[in-house]
């Protein structure tokens, strides 16, 4: 929140200019640069035009706070207005949002979308958003969470007449999103007054609104518990189980001995911990204890929102990143469910982080902190980052600082790579990760293995498994530029280039672009055939087949493999990157790519050498056997 003022002060603040000195000089303390001029035409715009509406309701003492930070979020609400209901005496809440449109148009395809001239591209219908905004305070304030009725949601578009955005109103059905314009300005009073007493003022109920706990309400924790636990693929075998039931134990034991307690679950690909995850959610949901799933993905994170609230959307805000945590309370929760744990930080700070959480904190320290039982799964051969610090010693020394018991579980059985723990076992001594050297692979009734001669033979082998209803993905090592997304309807930029095969990498952002999908689901929807993916987009997630193309950043030479950071085009690697922890990352980035497939992985190398190695190791080539089937 930037700035908080009785309504009365809001205007004569507004009407001498004090108002967005104020906020502007609060938004360059809280977020470390200063806001852009639309920001500022918007609050010098909309916020005199809102204060004029309550003192001209008679709400002169109703509490306003602008720019209203949601819980666990980067989102902000324009304004929270508090104060007392007439009717019931009870905190009263409208959430508001604020828009300068003169005219808008549902969008033709999606009511909750709409079309606004200024913009190139669809953006949410003003209703829509702000009903999201009230049902996510509801679920994450504890103020409110067992107390939905006290809080609507507004949307203003004082500019606007009837004619030019009554289509908007399809949607509204209930009083979390309402629509009001320039010209019914009059019922808008009577809404604020039918839900804002003109005779208390609003300071204690804002009060209460900001004191309240970040906590997923009991109400949300009961839809997870539906939608994640009920759900039957979820089923745990053996070492799993015992880790489930090793959280839940701790659960117990923190309550009735009032301290806390890490848990740390370590596994290969494929050996259930995500699994785990969301059976520990819908269980924990079921018996109404505060836990939120974090992990430090956007690919994954989406994904996982994706899966577990597909039907539910409000399930979906209990999925966070590793960096959500900054400045919670200590013990906030009850659990903290760190999925994809060997992606934490050393910190949490980014260029966007305010300057006064710029504290040099440790992620894991923060992750330890908010929650009685700070669950960890992780898999150390996973990390591919400079910087990233998910160890179970890392995670161990955290908790001994603090004299808190850890206990680690280790998971053996695995379910990808067809659950072929000798191929496992073959990937991580073919890259180096485990003692013994390389190994002549064994085929197995489990998983293929195959090497190609070219990248065409490759794609074209992996195009056939598809024809036969099989997924399948081709990913390589980041060794080749990634041009910047082209705008949407131009093609893809063909940056991995190998002779005369040329493929664009995944996409970066967040839409789908030329009929591809966005970087977030390129593993998981069909349309990702086709794009190249990095690690970054491939880590989390399996397909049927894969297709991992070797770079020239990992050769084989003579007897062992030799890493050549300068044909890495990763940013992430710094000069400052020693050359131990570039060789150490690449071949975990391998590890990762090398172990997405179900079923099979074909391999191609880029370097002639290294693909003789690979041929002699995996036991022949992609071609012969093709000739010889």
């Amino acid at each position: 929140m930037l700035f908080r003022a009785s309504a009365t002060t809001v205007a004569v603040m507004a009407l001498d200019g004090s108002l967005f000195l104020h906020l502007t000089d609060r938004f360059v303390r809280v977020h470390g640069y200063r806001p852009g001029a639309s920001e500022v035409r918007s609050w010098e715009r909309s916020l005199p035009v809102l204060a004029a509406a309550l003192n001209d309701a008679g709400l002169g003492d109703v509490e306003v706070m602008l720019e209203y930070a949601l819980p666990l979020n980067s989102k902000r609400a324009d304004a929270v207005l508090a104060g007392v209901h007439p009717s019931t005496g009870e905190p009263s809440y409208v959430v508001v949002e604020l828009k300068q449109w003169s005219e808008a148009l549902p969008h033709e395809e999606d009511p909750t979308l709409c079309r606004v001239e200024r913009y190139t591209h669809p953006v949410l219908n003003p209703i829509e958003q702000v009903r999201r905004y009230c049902d996510y305070l509801v679920d994450f304030n504890g103020a409110v969470a067992g107390h939905g009725h006290r809080v609507s949601g507004v949307a203003f578009l004082h500019n606007a007449t009837e004619f030019g955005v009554a289509g908007l109103r399809e949607i509204e059905r209930d009083g979390r999103g309402l629509l009001f314009t320039g010209q019914r300005r009059g019922e808008f009073l009577d809404h604020l007054r039918a839900r804002l007493s003109a005779r208390h003022p609003g300071a204690r109920a804002a009060d209460e609104l900001l004191s309240g706990a970040t906590v997923p309400s009991r109400q949300l924790m009961s839809v997870a518990a539906e939608e994640v636990r009920e759900r039957q693929q979820f089923v745990l075998l053996d070492e799993q189980q015992v880790a489930y039931r090793m959280v839940l134990n701790a659960v117990e034991r923190v309550k009735r001995a009032d301290r806390k307690e890490v848990v740390v679950v370590t596994g290969g690909p494929g050996t259930g911990k995500s699994v785990i995850a969301l059976q520990l959610l819908g269980e924990l949901y079921r018996r109404g204890i505060p836990a939120l799933h974090a992990t430090g993905s956007q690919s994954f994170t989406k994904t996982m929102r994706k899966v577990a609230g597909s039907r539910k959307r409000e399930v979906q805000e209990l999925f966070k990143y590793f960096n959500s945590f900054m400045t919670a309370e200590k013990n906030s929760l009850d659990v903290l469910v760190c999925d994809e744990a060997h992606r934490i930080r050393e910190t949490s700070a980014n260029r966007y982080t305010r300057a006064e959480h710029r504290t040099g904190r440790a992620q894991i320290d923060e992750l330890i902190d908010v929650a009685r039982v700070p669950v960890f799964l992780l898999d150390e051969h996973q990390v591919v980052r400079p910087g990233e610090m998910g160890t179970v010693a890392d995670i161990k020394a955290a908790a001994a600082t603090r004299g808190i018991p850890c206990h680690v579980i280790a998971l053996d059985a695995q379910f990808r790579c067809g659950g072929s723990d000798a191929y496992l076992r073959w990937v991580v001594r073919l890259l180096g990760l485990e003692p013994g050297g390389p190994v002549v692979w064994e085929p197995d009734d489990r998983m293929q293995l195959l090497v190609a001669d070219s990248p065409h033979e490759m794609e074209a082998f992996l195009e056939a498994r598809r024809a036969e209803g099989y997924g399948a993905r081709m990913s390589a090592g980041y060794c080749w530029r990634w041009s910047p997304e082209p705008r949407p309807g131009d093609p893809l930029p063909l940056d991995v280039v190998i002779g005369d095969w040329a493929r664009p990498w995944n996409l970066r952002g967040d839409r789908s672009v030329s009929g591809a999908p966005p970087a977030a689901l390129w593993a998981t929807d069909p349309a990702g055939f086709g794009q190249v993916g990095c690690v970054y987009t491939a880590q989390g997630f399996e397909y049927d087949w894969s297709g991992v193309v070797i770079g020239p950043d990992l050769v084989w030479r003579g007897d062992r493999w030799v890493t050549d950071r300068a044909a890495s085009r990763d940013p992430v690697f710094k000069k400052a990157t020693p050359d131990t922890d570039v060789d150490r990352l690449i071949r975990n980035t391998y590890k990762v790519l090398l172990t997405r497939g179900m079923i099979g992985t074909v391999v191609y190398a880029t370097d002639p050498e290294t693909r003789e190695r690979l041929a002699e190791l995996a036991g022949g080539r992609l071609g012969r056997r093709a000739a010889t089937a």
